[in-house]
């Protein structure tokens, strides 16, 4: 058997050895490429005159409508006779609980950006592992390894360290009660973000009970859906609907720019949140949690690139750190996978005799 949320035993069963390592390393490839190219984007929004914290909330869930074409076009295999549905009305609640936390955890996280300094805010981010392995012992009765710790901690290391390196200070004429909120919004965030993680891996197992990826898409489409409509709600409760065609008219890089950085950030959000939601699936969701701290590591190179940003030895030590704590965990689910396929071939030689 598979050591209790050390793998998703539901997914690992389904797939063949193969198919199954390369689901992961694709889900790997949408959240760490989606997550480093919308947060990039989501800088030079800001670079360029954007202001809106409805809008930045929007973004990161508006285009998951994009996931109804890979939802009917790539062909999903039939439910298994041992398959439990759940009631229709028990999945729509969870759904949309889900997507409403969703969105109160965007929303933090993006008031949480404005008040806060980039270093200040991404070494508070950085703290979202450390609530994901709690949610995660007590939730789904994650088994914590040597392995599983050190990448743990290498990982929360190498991001406090990245911001530690960063050079910014708080934003000039900051008083300290919005730097409280930002302060305690950042906070709120990750524990949330966190807490969502291992709630949708609960909502896998025990609810949902089904054994085809598609699983993974219905759940990032109408939990979306949800977070979608309350951020469109917020954006006009708030009144920042009224400044938005002067914020297109005065981003610098012009109105164009202005609405295609916008198309792009929703888009590789949704790519990332596809990545997300695939690996709590497959694995679990503090692996998921482990891959979102491994991209805070690349996302200065993309930086070096689009921004000539300077790559220093800190930075360099840093995406090191990422890297040995990522290499860790994927080794202790190369451990997991080869002793789960040893009893599962010593189990159908027994049954064979």
């Amino acid at each position: 058997m598979i050591a209790p949320g050390t793998m998703s035993e539901l997914a690992f069963n389904k797939y063949k050895r193969c198919q199954w390592w390369f689901l992961v390393a694709l889900s790997i490839g949408f959240l760490i490429i989606g997550q480093s190219a919308a947060v990039i984007l989501g800088r030079f929004y800001y670079d360029q005159g954007g202001n809106s914290k409805w809008m930045a909330t929007l973004v990161q869930t508006a285009a998951f409508p994009l996931l109804f074409i890979p939802l009917y076009t790539i062909p999903s295999p039939a439910e298994t006779s041992t398959s439990v549905s759940s009631s229709i009305k028990v999945i729509v609640l969870i759904y949309f609980c889900l997507g409403v936390l969703i969105a109160a955890d965007n929303m933090m996280y993006s008031t949480g950006l404005l008040y806060l300094s980039a270093s200040t805010y991404s070494l508070i981010c950085a703290s979202q592992l450390a609530f994901n392995a709690v949610f995660s012992y007590f939730i789904n009765a994650q088994k914590f390894t040597l392995l599983i710790i050190n990448s743990t901690v290498v990982l929360t290391f190498s991001a406090s360290l990245l911001a530690i390196n960063e050079d910014s200070q708080e934003p000039s004429g900051l008083s300290q009660g919005k730097y409280l909120i930002g302060f305690l919004c950042t906070l709120g965030a990750s524990a949330a973000y966190s807490l969502l993680l291992s709630l949708m891996q609960l909502t896998f197992e025990k609810v949902l009970k089904k054994e085809t990826f598609s699983v993974v898409l219905e759940m990032q489409i109408y939990t979306s859906l949800v977070a979608t409509g309350a951020a469109v709600i917020g954006l006009f409760a708030s009144g920042e609907w009224r400044t938005m065609h002067g914020e297109m008219e005065s981003f610098g890089k012009g109105q164009v720019a202005y609405v295609m950085t916008l198309v792009w950030t929703a888009i590789a959000w949704q790519v990332c949140s596809v990545g997300v939601v695939g690996l709590i699936f497959l694995v679990s969701s503090l692996y998921s949690n482990v891959i979102s701290t491994v991209s805070l590591a690349v996302t200065p190179i993309a930086a070096v690139i689009v921004f000539h940003d300077k790559m220093n030895g800190v930075k360099i030590i840093s995406m090191l750190l990422a890297l040995w704590g990522f290499a860790s965990y994927i080794y202790q689910n190369y451990l997991d996978d080869a002793k789960a396929r040893r009893a599962q071939a010593h189990s159908q030689n027994d049954s064979a005799c």
